[in-house]
């Protein structure tokens, strides 16, 4: 296939220049932008059903988790488990991710969404240990005009997407989009309003190209919490309750980046890529006792740069280097009294300052070693520096220096402090031919992530120093895919193993002791059936399990967990899509997606089914100016859990949206 490039032509960005998908060892989905137009997604998690071993979470409003190759990990710093970027820069700065941060991106008028399974390559850096999802923005259309699409949906749901393309002389082209979104809420009391705009422009100029892209976004949220009770979500009086009607999340970001790429000869590219983002959050932490507000602002500027040459018909090589600074700061206080203990003191309880400079230098080679025979490999060394400061007294005190009764009040203020992480990641991949239409992979990838910032200041339980060290991970897969008459395929099978994962102990403290291991695999069909009929498969079987017996919240020392699979772990997921192109001018599909069973915590004493859910949508151009579609969404109106889990005695559950009609009309000029 090497040789022949007879395999589908789809166009990646493993290694931050785009690159035939074929010629990437890694295991990369694509949702391209004819799919993403026919999704028409409400929220992220509808745009991810199409690639296995992924699955992002959906709680209430536009908040989430991530899955890929992986559990849902939940907790301040899991976040650190994905890299997340628009063009490959990332939403947020290394060591300040956020769990919900795909609200920021502009997901809704992208051209596609590249995800990358398993550790990402040694261009992404730190941050990247199970998966990589890079939205790739929208382009300028080549020539001027522009589309308004409006949209209603139950609950009060409403939305206007509106893009326009213009050209300004020979060399300049720019699109600005811009969505509005607003929705009543399927529960009491959990509205929103959403705005995002995207603001690209691309100069093509004699010696240097350079593409830009301004975005902002801000999300006003009343947030509906989980529901409590053995299958809650069945009953719909439950379902349609929020017990926490004060709960809200307001969240506002602005990134710009500019590249810059200049091309030396036929064979050499310069890319060097600044860039700035801001991001100012709070929330009202509503499954804490007392929930407290949270306040956190966070604004930084880096440059990623980039030096990518063809030696020769046989080797391309490239080397780069990228650094960062990021200032945060974080203010977190509660203005409720709880009654039954007197470790949750009403006023401030954190109130710091983190400064952070992280440095990369990164090189790799693309090394066509015969006929059919392409091996990837790369290197990469990454440092965080973290500058810590307690604008509150020192320890697990109240705001003003008393102490809470007999015991440690919850939440411990570390002393001001400097800490920093050094570490190397390294991949090597093989992609060999065994038929023109047949492609053996293999790949090997060693990934890491530092501490959060949250895991090293915001600690608990009189604790005054996270002695804790970066995550790191190991990765094998073995994969084959191949294209034959009607159909294409995938398959691969890989095996993780995990180290000094960071979690919260028994007694609340942040520890690195933890050990997991991750194996399965994951397949993918496409089966064109004709003309206007076609079918696409895609699922996963995986075990996520503890490697180790760590000493985790919620388990005492005396239960023994190595062996259990970890909590929010399904070992089957997948979907089925059945496409039908009924005319030049139309589709329509019917998907079925499955989520399988998972337990609800270590001991593995409580589990959930997980669900089936049908999805129909279709789309139709009526005229050159004027096209419409529908999505009727849980199309048998099943009661099920978008996710659940088991804690403090009790099932809880954020409740699935019941059966949904959305329809949207779109006029192009």
């Amino acid at each position: 296939a090497l040789a022949e490039n007879t395999m589908e032509s789809v166009v990646v960005t493993a290694s931050r220049v785009e690159q035939d998908l074929s010629s990437v060892s890694s295991s990369i989905s694509v949702v391209g932008q004819e799919q993403l137009e026919l999704l028409d997604a409400v929220h992220p998690n509808q745009l991810f059903t199409a690639v296995p071993g992924a699955w992002i979470s959906r709680g209430n409003g536009q908040e989430h988790l991530t899955a890929i190759r992986s559990p849902v990990y939940t907790g301040p710093g899991s976040c650190g488990n994905f890299y997340m970027a628009e063009d490959g820069i990332p939403l947020r700065g290394t060591g300040f991710c956020n769990v919900n941060q795909l609200f920021d991106v502009n997901t809704e008028q992208a051209q596609r969404i590249e995800v990358l399974r398993g550790p990402g390559t040694t261009s992404h850096g730190a941050d990247a240990l199970h998966g990589v999802i890079n939205v790739i923005s929208m382009p300028p259309a080549p020539a001027p005009g522009g589309s308004l699409d409006l949209e209603l949906g139950p609950n009060d749901y409403g939305r206007a997407k509106f893009s326009y393309s213009y050209l300004s002389g020979a060399n300049l082209a720019g699109r600005i989009s811009f969505n509005l979104a607003q929705d009543g809420g399927y529960q009491d009391d959990s509205d929103f309003r959403q705005e995002k705009v995207s603001f690209r422009n691309d100069y093509d100029g004699d010696v240097w190209r350079v593409e830009s892209l301004l975005s902002l976004s801000n999300l006003d949220q009343d947030t509906a919490g989980y529901v409590e009770g053995e299958d809650a979500f069945e009953d719909e009086d439950i379902a349609t309750s929020n017990a926490f009607p004060d709960a809200y999340r307001e969240n506002s970001t602005a990134r710009f980046y500019a590249r810059f790429m200049r091309e030396f000869g036929s064979t050499g590219l310069l890319q060097l890529t600044p860039y700035f983002r801001y991001i100012d959050s709070e929330f009202l932490q509503h499954f804490l006792p007392g929930q407290p507000l949270e306040e956190n602002q966070q604004q930084g500027f880096g440059i990623q740069s980039g030096f990518y040459q063809k030696a020769s018909d046989a080797l391309d090589w490239r080397v780069g280097a990228d650094i960062e600074y990021t200032d945060a700061e974080l203010v977190q206080t509660q203005f409720e009294t709880v009654s039954f203990s007197d470790i949750f003191p009403v006023g401030k309880q954190y109130d710091y300052t983190v400064d952070a400079i992280s440095i990369g230098a990164y090189a790799g080679v693309d090394w066509q070693a015969s006929q059919t025979t392409l091996v990837n490999a790369g290197l990469r060394y990454n440092g965080i520096w973290y500058d810590y400061n307690n604008r509150m007294i020192d320890g697990a005190t109240t705001e003003d220096g008393t102490p809470c009764g007999d015991n440690p009040c919850r939440y411990s203020r570390p002393s001001d402090r400097d800490d920093s992480f050094r570490n190397w990641s390294y991949d090597l991949g093989f992609t060999q031919g065994i038929h023109e239409n047949l492609d053996l992979t293999a790949g090997y990838k060693h990934g890491f992530r530092p501490p959060q910032a949250t895991e090293l200041y915001r600690l608990q339980n009189g604790q005054q120093t996270a002695d804790i060290e970066p995550e790191e991970i190991d990765s094998l897969e073995l994969g084959l895919r191949g294209t034959f008459a009607a159909a294409d395929f995938s398959l691969v099978g890989f095996w993780m193993y995990k180290k000094n994962e960071i979690f919260a102990d028994s007694e609340r403290r942040n520890v690195s002791d933890g050990e997991s291991r991750h194996y399965g695999i994951e397949y993918t069909l496409g089966w064109r059936l004709g003309k206007q009929w076609s079918v696409q498969l895609n699922g996963t079987y995986a075990r996520h399990l503890y490697a180790n017996d760590p000493d985790t919240t919620g388990v005492g020392p005396e239960v023994d967990i190595k062996g259990n699979d970890i909590d929010t772990a399904p070992r089957r997921m997948g979907s089925l899509r059945l496409l039908w192109d009924f005319s030049r001018q139309g589709r329509a599909e019917l998907e079925w997606v499955h989520m399988g069973a998972y337990y609800l915590e270590p001991t593995n004493q409580f589990s959930y089914e997980g669900y089936d859910l049908l999805n129909l949508r279709a789309r139709y151009q009526f005229t050159p100016r004027l096209g419409g579609g529908f999505r009727l969404t849980n199309l048998a109106d099943v009661k099920y859990a978008e996710r659940a889990d088991y804690a403090f005695g009790n099932y809880r559950y954020f409740v699935g949206q019941p059966r949904s009609l959305f329809a949207d009309i779109a006029f192009s000029f």
